[in-house]
C-alpha cells in the first residue's frame, strides 16, 4: 500500500464508506492544531493531538519524546480507530506532523496508515468540502503494540553516523550550527548529513517524485543497501523526512529524541560549522 493518497483518491474512498480520517493539523509556534481543526476540517475527522497524543511530556528524552503507549491508545480509540481499519493522516499541507502520526501509528502496530498527500490544503484545491462540525465518533476498539517498526536512541543514532547515514532534516543553517531558533544549543551530531525536507517537496507542499527522491538521497550518501536514520530538533521532522524516504522504496529508521534529545547530555559531542 502506497504511504500517500491524493485527495481526488481519498475522497472516492471515503464515499464507499472505507476507512477513517484523523486530522493532526498542527503548529509548533501559533494556532494550535485544535483550533486549526475546529475552524476546517475534513467532515467526519476527528483531531488527534501531536503533543499530547503522539509525543510524551518534553524532559530528558527530548521536546517530543515517544508516546506512552496506553495514552497513545486511549487517544486513538477515543478518534473510533478500531484494529482493522485503514487510516488516513492529514495535516495543514506539508505533512510535517502527518508525517509524525503516520511513523507513531505504525510503530504502534498499525501499518494500514496513509498520509493525505498536500494535507488539508490539497483537499480544498481540488474543491472538496470541510466542515467545522464537532466530531463525535463511536469509541474504537484498536490496540497499540509498541515497538512495530525499529526506533534510534542517541547511542544509535551515533552508530549509524558511524556506519551508515544519519540524515539530519533541518535547514542548513540549523544543521551548521549558525542559527538555532528552538533548542538552547546550536550544532548537530558529528557525523550527520544534512538533506532538508523542503528539498524533497513541492511548493504546494506534496512530495516530489520517487526518482527526485531517490537522486537527493544518493547526493547525501545513500546507496543501495545503506543502512538510514533520521534526525532534526525533536523527532517530528525525522519522521516527516523518513515518510519522503519511504515513497522512494527507502526505508529510514528515526531518532525520536533527536537534536532536543542528544543536547541533554552533556558528555555527548557536537560539530558545527560546513562538513568537510
Amino acid at each position: 500500500m502506497s504511504a500517500l493518497v491524493t485527495a481526488a483518491d481519498l475522497a472516492d474512498d471515503l464515499s464507499r464508506g472505507a476507512g477513517k480520517v484523523l486530522d493532526v493539523q498542527y503548529n509548533l509556534r501559533g494556532t494550535p492544531g485544535r483550533e486549526l481543526h475546529a475552524a476546517a476540517h475534513l467532515p467526519g475527522a476527528p483531531h488527534l493531538d501531536l503533543d499530547t497524543a503522539l509525543a510524551g511530556p518534553p524532559g530528558a528524552g527530548g521536546r517530543h519524546p515517544l508516546p506512552d503507549p496506553r495514552v497513545l491508545e486511549d487517544a486513538l480509540r477515543a478518534c473510533g480507530i478500531d484494529d482493522d481499519d485503514e487510516v488516513v493522516v492529514y495535516d495543514q499541507g506539508t505533512s510535517l506532523s502527518a508525517g509524525r502520526a503516520w511513523w507513531v501509528l505504525r510503530w504502534a502496530g498499525h501499518p494500514r496508515v496513509r498520509v493525505l498527500d498536500g494535507g488539508l490544503a490539497a483537499w480544498q484545491q481540488a474543491g472538496l468540502p470541510v466542515s467545522d462540525a464537532v466530531p463525535s465518533p463511536s469509541r474504537g476498539d484498536l490496540t497499540v503494540r509498541a515497538g512495530s517498526v525499529p526506533v534510534l536512541d542517541a547511542v544509535g543514532a551515533a552508530d549509524m553516523a558511524r556506519a551508515g547515514v544519519l540524515l539530519d532534516a533541518r535547514t542548513p543553517e540549523r544543521f551548521r550550527g549558525e542559527s538555532e531558533p528552538i533548542d538552547r544549543v546550536a550544532g548537530r551530531i558529528p557525523g550527520s548529513t544534512n538533506l532538508p525536507v523542503g528539498e524533497l517537496q513541492n511548493t504546494d507542499g506534496t512530495f516530489r517524485t520517487a526518482e527526485e527522491i531517490r537522486r537527493a538521497a544518493a547526493a547525501a550518501g545513500v546507496h543501495r543497501d545503506t543502512p538510514v536514520g533520521t534526525t532534526c530538533g525533536s523527532g517530528v521532522t525525522a519522521a516527516q523526512l523518513a515518510l519522503a524516504l519511504h515513497t522512494a522504496g527507502i526505508d529510514a529508521i528515526p531518532y525520536v529524541g533527536s537534536w532536543s534529545e542528544w543536547i541533554e547530555d552533556p558528555s555527548r559531542p557536537i560539530a558545527t560549522g560546513p562538513t568537510a
